[in-house]
This record gives structure tokens, sequence and C-alpha cells, in this order.
């Protein structure tokens, strides 16, 4: 029997998408644009969370938005009419955005009149983060409904963000969510992350989280 031939290529999959998403952080710096990677469980509250933080920063930037799903529109219209520049991807079942993927939703975007793009990712909290996107920032939302435990069950994405947006919470009487436990979990797995308890419905954290946005922009 002849002798059975194994090889990897996860390693070279993996440099290769470094090398593109280098490549594109050298491009959009050049284009005087800034792209922050947004990630989350679906229903966490990604799409309403850019719509809030557009409505803060559109009267000082201009915003793009990448709308990264399996399937539907209805997300990049929804922050199309918030004042953001936006285009659809459909990954076709894809769970995750490779460097390959975020630069064709930038070519698309054109970012030459885009001061800040948010790629908004597939919603899983365990495929997307493997993944380097070319984003300058990676941050991650938490929604109160999901509880203080996800860093226990999806440790990777909280220990490699640069932000964590914990959202929804204005319905925080109605759960058994305990923030300085979340904030624990997490700072434990990660000592450097910031986080930004917000509500984008009434708006509470919201100017919080738009000034450490313009801060990493250099615009603070």
């Amino acid at each position: 029997m002849n002798e059975l031939k194994v090889f990897s290529i996860k390693k070279n999959i993996h440099e290769d998408n470094k090398k593109t998403a280098d490549e594109t952080r050298v491009e959009l710096r050049e284009k005087n644009a800034f792209m922050i990677n947004v990630m989350s469980s679906p229903g966490s509250g990604k799409t309403t969370t850019l719509v809030s933080t557009i409505h803060a920063l559109k009267s000082e930037m201009n915003i793009g938005v990448i709308e990264a799903d399996v399937d539907s529109d209805v997300d990049a219209r929804t922050v199309q009419e918030a004042g953001a520049k936006a285009v659809q991807m459909h990954t076709g079942g894809l769970c995750h955005i490779d460097a390959t993927m975020a630069r064709t939703g930038i070519d698309e975007l054109e970012v030459s009149d885009v001061d800040l793009v948010f790629l908004e990712n597939i919603g899983n909290l365990i495929c997307p983060v493997g993944y380097d996107t070319g984003a300058m920032k990676n941050i991650a939302i938490l929604s109160v409904p999901e509880g203080d435990d996800k860093p226990l069950k999806y440790p990777m994405i909280f220990a490699k963000v640069d932000a964590l947006l914990i959202s929804k919470i204005d319905v925080m009487p109605y759960f058994d969510f305990n923030m300085s436990l979340l904030e624990e979990r997490v700072r434990k797995l990660n000592s450097d992350i910031k986080i930004f308890p917000i509500s984008a419905k009434t708006g509470e954290g919201m100017d919080v989280w738009t000034a450490w946005i313009k801060k990493e922009m250099g615009r603070g």
C-alpha cells in the first residue's frame, strides 16, 4: 500500500490573508480612511448600534458601511437611510469575512470620499475572529439578553478585540445580567480591552463610544 501523503494548508491560507490585510491597511491609510471590523452573534444589535453611531458622527465625517450577510440587503438599506454610504456583500453561506472579501467590499464602496468604514461581519462569535480583515480596529458587541457568561463560552473573540460594546443596557432590569462580573471575566482574557456599555435606543453611553472612535482616528 502506498504511503498516505498528509499536508497542511492552514499556514499558507493565513499567511496569504495576513499579506492581503496588511496591504489593505496601507491602502486605507493612503486614502485617509479608517476601518473598524464589527463582530457579534446574531441579534446583538450590530445594525442598530451602527445606525445610532452614524447619526452621532455623520455631521463630522463621511461614513461607509460594508454589510456582510448570507442573504438579503435589509441592513445595507437601513444604514444607508441613516446617512451612510453602503454596500451589501453576500457570502454564499460562509460564516466569516476574510481580507480578500473585505478588500472587494472596500473597492465596491469606493472609499476615496469616506473617512470611516464599518465592516459589519457575519453574526457569529467563533469564525470571524480568526481572520484579519485589514481593519485598523476590531470590536465585538455583546447584548445584555445574551448573558454575562459569553466570555466563558467563546473566549477567543473577547481575547482578541480592541473594544467591547455591551449593548441594550436599557433592558438590564429585566435580565439576570451582572455587569461587574462580565467585565471581570473579559479583563482576565484581555487586560487592554476597552468596554463601553451602551444603549442605541436611549443613547446612553454613545458619546463615550463615539469619542473613542474619534480618538483612534486621530480626531479626538
